[in-house]
């Protein structure tokens, strides 16, 4: 399955509490689209977040963001795992 990382910049108030809530809610509707979010980081200091994803599509893995919060990503890019 294509493995994505997505992009949030300028999340308004971003905590550590903030970065695991929206987390928590994208695992809760992953199942709903094929979806299967992996790992997040995030910098409070720059607002910015990174989501880690295996999807069939980009927009199945922004269609999980738009269900479980509404928090949608600035860009998206289909990546590949290093060795």
């Amino acid at each position: 399955m294509p493995l994505y990382l997505d992009v949030h910049n300028n999340v308004e108030g971003l905590t550590a509490a903030k970065a695991t809530f929206a987390h928590k809610q994208d695992l809760a509707v992953q199942g709903n689209y094929g979806v299967r979010y992996l790992k997040y980081w995030f910098d409070s200091a720059s607002g910015k977040v990174f989501c880690l994803v295996e999807a069939p599509t980009a927009d199945a893995a922004m269609a999980v963001h738009r269900d479980a919060h509404g928090m949608m990503p600035d860009e998206i890019f289909e990546v590949e795992e290093g060795s």
